[in-house]
């Protein structure tokens, strides 16, 4: 079988695992944000442009799944070339931000240094989304959704420390 026809190939376990490592990262950081949402967020001042809070839960699932469909894209050219390694380490380095994001907020009620994870998660994500560009048009333009998000959630994370100042 050629290696372009093994390409197109949906395989059903890597595919898989992509998902599960993504919508992990999202269930375990919910065990740090969920017990804050009526407890320390609550008392928080917020901005008239805050979301309900019932909104993040679906959207950060989709933004998930999105995350996942790309990686699995990208994964499907893996190889030992530099690009790839750079590419797989820029990707996983966005997850761990983006994982982080939710200790540092919630768990650690840290306001300004959540800010300053996410700025530098928007960074990765441009990143991952140029790196990600260079094997798969489609896994880089995935990762739109969660650009946006994460624009929106930086914007809301900034006015938050700014209000409570």
């Amino acid at each position: 079988m050629s290696s372009a026809v093994s390409l197109k190939k949906f395989q059903f376990f890597p595919f898989l695992i992509s998902l599960l490592i993504t919508l992990a990262i999202g269930f375990v950081a919910a065990f740090f944000t969920r017990p804050e949402i009526t407890g320390w967020y609550s008392t928080l001042k917020k901005p008239s442009f805050n979301p309900p809070p019932w909104l993040f839960a679906p959207v950060w699932t989709c933004l998930y799944i999105l995350i996942a469909v790309a990686a699995y894209l990208i994964w499907k050219h893996r190889s030992r070339k530099p690009v790839y390694k750079v590419t797989r380490a820029i990707y996983f380095a966005q997850l761990f931000l983006n994982f982080s994001w939710s200790i540092v907020f919630f768990g650690m009620h840290q306001v300004l240094g959540a800010f300053i994870v996410i700025a530098l998660l928007w960074v990765s994500i441009i990143l991952t989304m140029y790196w990600f560009n260079k094997f798969n048009r489609v896994a880089g333009w995935l990762l739109m959704p969660y650009l946006l998000w994460v624009s929106f959630a930086g914007i809301l994370n900034a006015s938050i420390y700014l209000l409570n100042s």
